[in-house]
């Protein structure tokens, strides 16, 4: 099966403590080396949202490039919108 690159933006709420951060951080991880491979991690940290997302105004970014198949980024996004704790995700596929 042929794979392609991929970019993951995740944006946690800012309202969780430091552990819960890791352990959202290292899920996403786990699920998408689960189904492909990941080429770059970059945590980002807490920054000010461009407008209120459920009454937050910060949120803890992080970005994944990965590699996978092409079936695999629409199961990521539907366990990102499932997944208390996380505010917003962007998937993009890189050419």
């Amino acid at each position: 099966m042929a794979t392609s690159k991929y970019e993951v933006m995740l944006i946690f709420s800012a309202k969780l403590s430091e552990d819960e951060l890791n352990a959202l951080t290292e899920k996403f991880k786990a699920l998408i080396e689960e189904h492909g491979k990941v080429l770059n991690q970059d945590i980002w940290g807490k920054r000010k949202l461009a407008y209120p997302i459920d009454r937050e105004t910060d949120g803890y970014y992080v970005l994944f490039d990965f590699e996978s198949g092409p079936d695999f980024p629409g199961e990521l996004d539907r366990v990102a919108k499932i997944t208390d704790g996380v505010l917003r995700s962007l998937i993009v596929k890189n050419d």
